[in-house]
């Protein structure tokens, strides 16, 4: 079912709206949740509260792409769990791809550098769109769904050393290109 005619079940507030999302993005959603959390259930406890919350959102919203706004939420709800559930652990399985990014991306910590998230966001897309569809796959695999690096080199036909030295190219353009446009780290 095309995205559209499952905004429209939503708008139109139809049962059938949840179970159309589930079935075209349940696997993505729970993959993504799976991902961060390393737990069956809460994943599936984040899937279907990012269904409340697009069956609450829809309308007003009219989230185009559709699959974006439903990852977003999911991955969101899963990292609040996440946080909550590791608040004072450290060294935790979701530390690995952040830390890959911390000498790329600052750390929001301050009110000052929480002005400077949309500039920083406008920029990170502007060079994802750059990026040849390979490495923004990967890097997008990496860092947005959170996934492995060995699951990424065996889902892209290359070896696992092949794939951190694509993502660590990656990265270190980035830092370039932040640096260029003025993005201080």
């Amino acid at each position: 079912m095309e995205d559209s005619r499952i905004i429209e079940l939503f708008n139109d507030r139809s049962e059938s709206a949840i179970s159309s999302l589930a079935k075209k993005y349940g696997a993505l959603c729970r993959r993504t949740a799976e991902n961060i959390l390393k737990n069956t259930q809460d994943a599936e406890e984040c899937v279907n509260d990012a269904y409340l919350s697009v069956w609450n959102t829809i309308p007003p919203q009219n989230p185009n792409p559709l699959v974006a706004y439903l990852c977003r939420i999911v991955k969101n709800l899963a990292l609040t769990k996440y946080r909550n559930k590791t608040a004072k652990k450290r060294n935790s399985y979701y530390d690995v791809p952040l830390s890959e990014l911390e000498e790329c991306i600052p750390a929001a910590d301050s009110t000052e550098r929480e002005c400077d998230v949309r500039e920083l966001t406008r920029e990170i897309n502007n060079f994802l769109l750059g990026l040849d569809k390979e490495n923004r796959m990967m890097f997008m695999r990496r860092y947005w769904y959170n996934d492995t690096v060995k699951y990424i080199a065996k889902t892209m036909g290359i070896t696992p050393n092949a794939a951190s030295a694509r993502l660590l190219r990656v990265r270190e353009n980035l830092r370039e290109y932040l640096d260029k446009k003025g993005v201080r780290i």
